[in-house]
């Protein structure tokens, strides 16, 4: 097995192509299964906060929910991104297996673990209003309120970055452009989207 010359964790950031080279040759299911459950406990977290759901449940609730269900979305969500990612990518020249797409989308998500730290300081500031649609603290306070606006910021750029990082990562693998990476994952989202939106038509037909 070749040696792994490199920290990933890092170089993911700003060298995503020459990393995941390195990764798929050292080993491709190297921490893919941990870092999917990791991205997908984020991302719930993400969600929750996004839909408001502390106007319902408490914030120990949200976060052991997420702790469950987040590991589980993200693993079934890896395995059926990577599966639609190759099937759709050989339309368009794709030569990845499902594997190594497995191993661009979850080194990719490097970024999003990274801004797990950010939680910390947010849920000190911040509390259980990270979660509710109404945050009386912070609209009496302005240095709450710059500070979750400063957050708000920076988890913009990462999530940015991240897609970007993943587009190169999946690039990488499939032997595409970051471009045609984003081609690929279009497909794949079409796929998905192009018999929900007939499901619905279909009802709409029937209701009328």
């Amino acid at each position: 097995m070749a040696k792994l010359d490199i920290n990933p964790w890092f170089t993911m950031w700003y060298k995503p192509r020459e990393t995941i080279r390195k990764i798929i040759k050292y080993d491709p299911k190297y921490l893919v299964i941990i870092l999917a459950m990791v991205s997908g406990f984020s991302e719930t977290l993400d969600r929750a906060s996004l839909k408001s759901v502390g106007d319902y449940f408490s914030l120990t609730q949200i976060f052991a929910v997420a702790l469950i269900v987040g590991p589980i979305v993200g693993l079934a969500s890896l395995y059926i991104s990577s599966w639609l990612l190759r099937w759709t990518g050989k339309w368009i020249g794709g030569k990845a297996s499902s594997e190594h797409i497995r191993t661009a989308i979850a080194w990719s998500t490097v970024p999003l673990v990274w801004a797990l730290l950010l939680w910390i300081p947010e849920s000190v500031l911040f509390g259980k209003e990270l979660f509710t649609s109404a945050t009386p603290t912070m609209d009496a306070s302005l240095s709450l309120t710059i500070l979750f606006l400063l957050f708000s910021i920076i988890e913009i750029v990462i999530g940015t970055w991240t897609i970007i990082v993943y587009l190169k990562s999946l690039g990488e693998v499939q032997g595409f452009s970051a471009w045609k990476a984003l081609l690929n994952s279009f497909l794949s989202a079409l796929v998905i989207l192009i018999p929900i939106l007939i499901i619905i038509a279909l009802v709409l037909l029937v209701m009328t």
